[in-house]
């Protein structure tokens, strides 16, 4: 299979706003050491035999639980950290959004235009972020193009559509309110647009504690200087550690000497990959890859079936008393792994419940959804090999909804199979067709293999 980049970082040979010639990484390595950053000698921070833009390599032979980096906290770039973070800190209730990231946003839009700023050697890595190129900055029609049924086009249109509804009436209030700091000529909308990719794709969320899990909002993202820079796969062989003075980059396996360093930013899939880094994993390397079926296609599918008037009916009632007890949405989806479907209790009710009669529906309302049967219970875990044994009602309902799955594809997995081993053809195509195929691919693989598995 041909391989692709990961996160794409900007060229070397531009400060943060462009100036100058130089390699910014010794500057940024100066600035590391006055800011407490500790840099293991045994890893070396380079360009060359990184996948993409800098990354971290092994100068030395590496063990499983080496510390490679320690961050102080006073080193993350945040709303508490900023030159103007007593600004936000008195603005805090105004500054509350859908997002969470508007104190942030408006700490880098200072941070990175102000010619006084202690972070300007942490900005030169990225030049002017010109170089990100997540959906959101692709113009819609290659985006339809590329990517209609991958799930992408529509999490893009909600990004901007809240971007501009966070600049225009929390952003641009603000900056009016602090003249002597902000200039909305100097930041622009697009400016704005550009960190949110830098945020999406570089900060950090430290993880809540247990006890916290269900009383607190998730923490707001940060900036980790270094930490930022290791790329991305599935496979992993390092990940960040947070403890309450500082924040550690750790092997989580033993790497050889000139291997690249990988954290990890989560069990994502290439979709998701695509969406907030810029990227995807080629197949086979993203075992976290997944297909979404949307809820409502489940739905058409059930619809189409129904042969009379009276059954479109039942189906619509089913449909409703699904929404009632959460299992449904209108904008839902039921996410389909490699080897299991991870929303296994929605998937496996919603095909029960829109496979019964009407004798049996009435029952089960009766009993709001509640059911004594352990075997049926048991049968909710929806594993592949689960999967292959569902009654054939359902078997056929999700078959159908697998179909019209595919069907809002542009094109089938065969061509996408025979580009990815012609090589030449392959290397002929953009960047943006290159990731765009990897996501389509690996999502029809899946319900390509899952048909399989209830025909």
């Amino acid at each position: 299979m041909a391989s692709a980049p990961k996160r794409p970082k900007a060229a070397a040979g531009s400060s943060a706003r462009g100036k100058g010639s130089a390699d910014p990484l010794p500057a940024f390595l100066a600035w590391c050491g006055r800011a407490g950053v500790e840099l293991s000698p045994k890893v070396r921070l380079s360009r060359e035999g990184a996948v993409a833009g800098y990354g971290m390599l092994a100068a030395e032979e590496l063990e499983a639980g080496e510390v490679l980096v320690t961050v102080p906290r006073t080193a993350l770039l945040s709303q508490h950290t900023s030159s103007i973070q007593a600004l936000l800190q008195e603005a805090q209730e105004s500054l509350q959004s859908q997002s969470g990231w508007v104190p942030l946003l408006l700490a880098l839009l200072h941070e990175y235009t102000a010619n006084n700023s202690p972070w300007q050697p942490y900005f030169s890595l990225w030049q002017d972020f010109r170089s990100l190129d997540h959906p959101m900055f692709w113009p819609e029609e290659e985006r339809t193009r590329l990517l209609q049924g991958t799930g992408i086009p529509e999490a893009v249109d909600k990004d901007l559509a809240n971007i501009h509804l966070e600049y225009s009436s929390i952003i641009l209030p603000f900056m009016e309110s602090h003249p002597n700091i902000f200039d909305p000529k100097l930041h622009t909308l697009e400016l704005y647009k550009q960190l949110v990719a830098f945020v999406m794709a570089y900060s950090f969320q430290e993880p809540l504690e247990e006890e916290d899990e269900d009383e607190k909002g998730p923490n707001p993202p940060m900036m980790v200087p270094v930490a930022d820079i290791l790329n991305h796969v599935a496979n992993h062989n390092a990940n960040l550690e947070y403890s309450p003075q500082c924040l550690r980059m750790v092997t989580t396996q033993p790497v050889s000497k000139g291997q690249e360093i990988f954290n990890t930013y989560g069990q994502m899939a290439n979709w998701q990959l695509l969406h907030m880094y810029g990227f995807a994993e080629p197949y086979p390397g993203n075992t976290n890859d997944t297909a979404d079926i949307q809820m409502v296609t489940v739905r058409k599918a059930a619809l189409q079936r129904a042969r009379s008037e009276a059954q479109q009916q039942l189906v619509s009632e089913q449909w409703d008393f699904l929404c009632q007890l959460e299992m449904v949405g209108e904008e839902g989806a039921f996410v389909l792994g490699w080897d299991e479907v991870l929303t296994e209790e929605e998937l496996s009710v919603t095909l029960k419940v829109l496979c019964m009669s009407e004798e049996e529906f009435k029952e089960y309302k009766e009993q709001d959804g509640w059911e004594d049967d352990s075997e049926e219970e048991e049968n909710s875990t929806l594993s592949n090999e689960a999967l292959s044994r569902l009654k054939t009602p359902c078997k056929q309902l999700l078959y159908d909804s697998m179909l019209l799955t595919l069907e809002s594809y542009r094109s089938d997995l065969k061509a996408e199979q025979d580009l990815l081993n012609n090589k030449e053809a392959y290397e002929k195509l953009s960047r943006r067709e290159q990731q765009a195929l990897h996501v389509r691919y690996g999502q029809k693989r899946i319900l390509h293999q899952l048909l399989e598995l209830v025909r």
